[in-house]
């Protein structure tokens, strides 16, 4: 097979986020302060799928640095139970790569007559959520070929993190995801053989992670499926024990995203007790492992951005897994690249 649209686009990553960065800078800074005047209640999310995992990380960065609850809103809310929501005070933050999707469009029209102020993080700037927004941050990827998306999902982790860092003043955050662009440009580490060798003939396994990581974990299952037909599901290391536990048999593959901040000592404990249990940890983070085997990827310089650096990594990793168990992972069936869901 010739290189795929999706390994093609992954390498890409690196100008996108250079022309967003580079594009949005004063955008951010203003709509930034604009925020801090406002100061918001809380923060409410719109998005599915890939962008509902790059939600899933802005929650983590928003609750983390501005200390403002953040969660998803289900957009069957407005787009099929048309029920009333008390959104006065709040921001919400539509994530989508198309904008045109009719139940993000109704959920960030029903927010904003419930008198949230509505930021879209978006690709396609001519979009019915980008042009309805009272702020608008591009997400800047180009175009996508691909169904699995890829430089678009790491374009809205960036454009959640610079906001986010603009708007609490973290000057080191800032820093990292300045510095980002570089590090997704550099020669990519090769995957030891035995994690390629289990992923290419796994049917079924764990993702794990925590903090940062868990929004990759939950992105890197849904690749696993869509790519690769993999079942794939993904869980915080600190819900892993519980009844999930319980699947765990001699052999089966739990792949975890090591977290590089306080979640990382009790990541590893929960990592050893499932292995202890007969599970095959595969670990992704950015330094090897002598007891797993390791896809050794950047650290970008900042535990909220070392994970970006580590989903890039494993989109190179999903993709000639695809390909090693012969599909193409361009056009999987069943899907297409813009879901329009009411």
């Amino acid at each position: 097979m010739s290189e795929t649209f999706m390994a093609a686009e992954i390498a890409e990553t690196g100008a996108a986020l250079r022309r967003q960065l580079d594009a949005n800078r004063e955008a951010t800074q203003r709509l930034a302060a604009e925020l801090r005047a406002g100061d918001p209640a809380f923060v409410a999310t719109i998005a599915r799928g890939s962008s509902d995992h790059a939600a899933l990380y802005l929650k983590h960065v928003v609750e983390r640095k501005l200390g403002l609850a953040c969660a998803s809103l289900g957009p069957s809310i407005a787009s099929l139970y048309h029920a009333p929501l008390k959104l006065s005070g709040a921001v919400t933050i539509a994530i989508s790569q198309s904008g045109r999707s009719p139940d993000i469009v109704a959920m960030q029209r029903a927010a904003t007559a419930a008198g949230a102020t509505a930021v879209a993080l978006v690709n396609d700037a001519a979009s019915p959520v980008a042009a309805e927004a009272d702020a608008l941050l591009p997400l800047m990827a180009g175009v996508e070929r691909s169904v699995a998306a890829t430089k678009s999902m790491i374009a809205s982790l960036v454009a959640g993190a610079s906001l986010a860092a603009r708007w609490s003043g973290d000057a080191a955050l800032q820093s990292a995801l300045e510095g980002l662009p570089d590090v997704l440009d550099a020669p990519p580490a090769n995957p030891p053989q035995a994690m390629a060798d289990r992923l290419a003939t796994t049917s079924s396994l764990y993702v794990i992670g925590r903090g940062a990581t868990f929004a990759v974990a939950m992105e890197a299952a849904l690749k696993l499926k869509e790519t690769s037909a993999i079942h794939a599901e993904a869980f915080s290391s600190a819900e892993v024990l519980h009844g999930p536990a319980g699947v765990v048999t001699p052999g089966f593959p739990v792949l975890g995203f090591a977290p590089s901040d306080a979640a990382r000592d009790g990541f590893f404990e929960t990592m050893e007790k499932l292995a202890a249990f007969g599970a095959a940890p595969l670990l992704v983070d950015h330094k090897a492992d002598p007891r797993w085997p390791t896809l050794v990827t950047p650290d970008a310089g900042h535990p909220m951005i070392t994970p970006i650096a580590a989903l890039h990594a494993f989109y190179r990793l999903a993709e000639a897994t695809a390909r090693r168990r012969g599909r193409n992972p361009d056009d999987p069936p069943h899907l297409m690249k813009v879901t329009r869901t009411v």
